[in-house]
């Protein structure tokens, strides 16, 4: 951008594509009041893995799933003394998490889905940059294929023993699953969803649940593991409100310091690098004329490094530009800080993704404190979202 400037056009394959960080673009956009401006479709291995799921969908179906996913997530055995990799520790707790809350089962129950779907995610990841010929039948088509098999076996499994166990359909439950089930034997055309909705639902919700909040809390303590000063003040608010004890819902919303930490660390660290979105037919962006079906693409990373925005010291961890909310760290420009997206298409799940990091970073701020160990490799890397390449070792010293 330093070359071609905040707005330009390049080439990705036969596609033309969009890239701006223009503010009153990126508003015009993501908030896209006139739906003009659609996801973009998803083909090859990230089609298999999210079908046509809330990630994907648009016009009815997205807007009958949005309202499942908003009413289940509506804002609502570490090992001591030693040195832990907490991203590999953090995958297995967001996982058990998400797997309870949607799905009413456990991480164990759900380990081989789990490693399935992280084999999807890593096909994808080294497939991303790849064109690829329809007629060669590869080892990860091939790969790709078993696992999508499997996935669906085993969610209609899920599902039977759901029915077989609950017998009425009143008595699905009210977590993810049972609302998908009840919308799937609902007699109401308009609310009705297929199996094939709901395989597609599950596989997102199951990965992407789990993938945002493990990144969130691996970043925020390997920069609390650095900045010690903010790690004793996030674990001073957290006594004080807690007294030692789990959090309670009643008093996560009075926690200040962590919310500015969880909010500088999804600004430097955000779960995705980018967001994509495709112009319907012909448009005006300003001064830009937007040929129909051209890819408008949104840089989140350079967005919320922007100097403009942020100030000359944006590049550096300062939870404190939060401590007056969002506005006023961007200059009352909200839009430029988009870690979940923005406008309708935005995560439903990002309350319930913050809460959860709250209530993990509390419990542990209160039993540890830690630093970060000397055989860490700064290498952040993109795969579904933004991984540590080589993990976070991080050495855990009880209080």
């Amino acid at each position: 951008m330093e070359i071609s400037g905040k707005t330009f056009v390049y080439w990705n394959g036969p596609k033309p594509e969009l890239v701006t960080t223009n503010l009153e673009i990126l508003k015009e956009v993501i908030n896209d009041k006139d739906e003009n401006f659609p996801k973009d479709d998803v083909e090859g291995y990230l089609r298999i893995l999210l079908g046509d799921g809330l990630v994907v969908s648009s016009g009815e179906k997205w807007v009958k799933m949005r309202k499942l996913a908003n009413h289940v997530f509506h804002g609502q055995s570490l090992r001591v003394g030693k040195e832990i990799e907490v991203f590999e520790e953090f995958k297995h707790l967001t996982s058990d998490i998400i797997s309870r809350t949607a799905f009413g089962s456990s991480y164990v129950e759900g380990k081989d889905i789990f490693q399935m779907l992280w084999k999807l995610t890593s096909i994808i990841a080294r497939n991303a940059h790849k064109i690829q010929l329809p007629i060669f039948q590869t080892r990860d088509n091939v790969e790709s294929e078993m696992i999508d098999r499997f996935i669906r076996k085993s969610f209609i499994d899920i599902v039977e023993k759901r029915e077989k166990d609950s017998g009425e359909v009143d008595c699905f439950g009210d977590d993810f699953l049972g609302s998908l089930m009840k919308a799937h034997y609902s007699v109401d055309e308009c609310y009705k969803v297929t199996m094939d909705d709901m395989i597609d639902e599950f596989k997102t919700f199951y990965i992407a649940g789990h993938e945002t909040t493990t990144g969130l809390l691996s970043w925020s303590m390997f920069l609390l593991a650095i900045h010690t000063v903010w790690q004793e003040k996030a674990r001073e608010e957290s006594f004080n409100l807690f007294k030692g004890k789990n959090p309670n819902s009643h008093d996560l919303s009075k926690m200040k310091t962590i919310i500015m930490l969880i909010r500088e660390t999804l600004r430097l660290y955000p779960p995705t690098l980018s967001l994509i979105r495709r112009s319907k037919h012909e448009v005006n962006l300003g001064k830009v004329k937007v040929p129909g079906n051209t890819r408008q693409h949104f840089p989140v990373l350079f967005v919320h490094h922007d100097t403009e925005i942020w100030g000359e010291d944006a590049h550096l961890f300062k939870p404190e530009r939060f401590s007056q909310g969002v506005a006023k760290a961007t200059n009352n420009n909200p839009e430029m800080f988009i870690p979940f997206g923005s406008g309708p298409r935005s995560c439903p799940g990002s309350n319930f993704a913050t809460n959860e990091a709250k209530i993990a970073l509390s419990m542990i701020l209160q039993r540890y404190s830690f630093t970060l160990s000397p055989a860490y490799v700064h290498s952040p890397c993109e795969v579904l979202t933004l991984w540590p390449k080589f993990g976070i070792p991080i050495f855990l010293h009880p209080l």
